[in-house]
């Protein structure tokens, strides 16, 4: 049995979860969130808990247990206290500012950048370079923070770019003038 799988994910006070077949709803103060369970595992609301549960031992099903209960269980944490993911800004000029739901980025392209936020994430941004976004869904939260840093990924010879704000960017050494040319 799935070490992780097998641990009940316990409902904190304030979120009503709804488990319809194969489906589990979870209501908090950060927003509502839905999960689908996988097909050869069940739901089951007991005394304040989540029970997740698979119907056979077969490989597919074995590998989907413990993830099944993570996607809960970050649900369940998302609608209580919601998720937050910090970027940081580095480079002469780089900057962004939000504008309305979206967020208007100067990368050292020949235009500005707009990018637009999904539904259930907000944006907070300190000083221009430092953007802090946050949001109840996990997965969606990671994939727009993911896609802003992909629009100017740290270069790794001047480290300027979008860089998550615990990021350490690996250096290299430039080339040294006049080493070997004749």
């Amino acid at each position: 049995m799935s070490r992780i799988g097998r641990q009940p994910v316990n409902i904190p006070q304030g979120v009503k979860v709804l488990v319809e077949g194969a489906t589990v709803r979870a209501e908090g103060p950060k927003g509502k969130l839905m999960q689908a369970v996988p097909v050869g595992l069940t739901a089951k609301l007991e005394n304040n808990q989540i029970l997740i549960s698979r119907s056979g031992d077969d490989r597919k099903v074995r590998a989907l247990h413990g993830l099944a209960r993570a996607l809960v269980a970050n649900m369940v944490t998302g609608v209580k206290d919601g998720f937050e993911r910090k970027l940081e800004i580095v480079g002469i000029g780089y900057r962004a500012q939000v504008q309305g739901r979206a967020i208007q980025l100067a990368l050292g392209y020949s235009h500005p950048i707009i990018f637009p936020l999904p539904e259930g994430v907000t944006v907070e941004i300190d000083r221009q370079v430092s953007i802090t976004l946050r949001g109840a869904d996990k997965a969606v939260l990671g994939q727009t923070a993911a896609k802003l840093r992909a629009l100017r990924e740290p270069d790794p010879y001047k480290g300027k770019g979008i860089r998550y704000s615990d990021e350490v960017v690996r250096r290299k050494v430039g080339k040294k003038a006049g080493a070997g040319a004749k």
